[in-house]
């Protein structure tokens, strides 16, 4: 929640948006503030850039889209209510920082060991459960408009993370999810709670010991730089909901809608695109810099992860909805 300061900012952010919240389209263009937390050269970051491009194209310049990346507007905890509130109108945030606007059920995709690669993610994001998860937000004053990719995520610390017993008593940051609290705990690691803008510092500084990333998230932000050793687990996925302020959507004149839903569908195609081939590239840079050792599993060792990590899955079966969760598993042609 925000504290009375920062509330009354964005309060005042609101009030002096008012015009592009509630939109009066006497004026032209119209402002759409794209605001997220990660770095412009990430997937998510170039896809907001590819958005704006093809927005601005396709409806004539009767819209300006302001993307604002790495936190410069909000952070994780504000965002959210930022664009509840009219003082920005876009956002992409992860699939995660619902959970705590009561719509835990996106939880689903903070799931260890859920997706066997891109082809199972698409079946939801693409799929009944992925439209069924967009529309719970709804009632909230939110929109959702697109699944935008980051990638399956790596493990990091400053010492070796080969087994679960590795990581007994470390502190691992964590973005504000209850199931990735359950997923810390069953490896006996200690999960903190952190905004993603203070990581790197966290991390340099011994507050946090590790944490979770896609490569191209870790690079960006330079964690390489402090964290000695990583292990390619893929053992989550991290993704963004890609969504806009209903009343300010709903406001919209039919053909400037129109344009900007073509803008949304080519942006996604393009960041989905490029999402694993950014994480390839960033991989790679890392290994080339030397800083940081990259540890393979093997297929023994994933099982101990497996076997560890997938009864996260019964334990947040009532936070998720288990009918919800039978719906993903029958996706996905797997069982609990």
């Amino acid at each position: 929640m925000l504290n009375r300061r920062n509330f009354a900012r964005l309060a005042g952010a609101a009030i002096i948006a008012l015009s592009t919240a509630l939109p009066s389209f006497a004026q032209d263009p119209i402002v759409i503030k794209f605001s997220h937390v990660v770095a412009s050269d990430t997937p998510k970051g170039k896809g907001a850039e590819k958005f704006k491009e093809l927005a601005e194209q396709y409806t004539d310049g009767k819209v300006r889209v302001e993307v604002y990346p790495n936190s410069q507007l909000y952070k994780d905890k504000e965002e959210l209510e930022a664009l509840q509130l009219g003082a920005v109108q876009m956002l992409a945030p992860s699939l995660a920082k619902f959970g705590p606007l009561g719509v835990q059920q996106f939880e689903l995709f903070d799931l260890p060991m859920l997706f066997n690669g891109r082809e199972d993610l698409r079946k939801i994001t693409e799929g009944d459960v992925g439209r069924e998860l967009l529309d719970m937000l709804e009632p909230k004053g939110i929109t959702g408009l697109a699944y935008w990719d980051n990638g399956f995520k790596i493990m990091s610390a400053n010492s070796p993370l080969v087994t679960p017993d590795d990581f007994l008593g470390l502190k691992m940051r964590i973005q504000s999810s209850k199931i990735l609290e359950a997923q810390m705990q069953a490896l006996g690691a200690v999960p903190q709670v952190m905004a993603f803008s203070e990581v790197y510092q966290a991390l340099q500084t011994g507050v946090v010991d590790g944490t979770e990333n896609p490569p191209s998230n870790m690079y960006t932000q330079r964690m390489n730089e402090v964290q000695s050793h990583a292990t390619l687990s893929q053992h989550g996925y991290l993704g963004y909901a890609v969504i806009v302020n209903k009343a300010f959507w709903d406001g919209l004149p039919a053909d400037v809608r129109e344009g900007l839903d073509r803008a949304m569908t080519e942006a996604t195609e393009y960041a989905n695109g490029i999402a694993e081939d950014e994480n390839d590239r960033a991989l790679q840079a890392m290994m080339d810099a030397g800083t940081t050792e990259f540890h393979e599993l093997t297929e023994e060792e994933r099982a101990e992860w497996y076997e560890t990590l997938r009864p996260v899955h019964e334990e947040m079966a009532d936070r998720i909805g288990a009918d919800l969760l039978q719906k993903v598993y029958d996706a996905l042609g797997t069982t609990n």
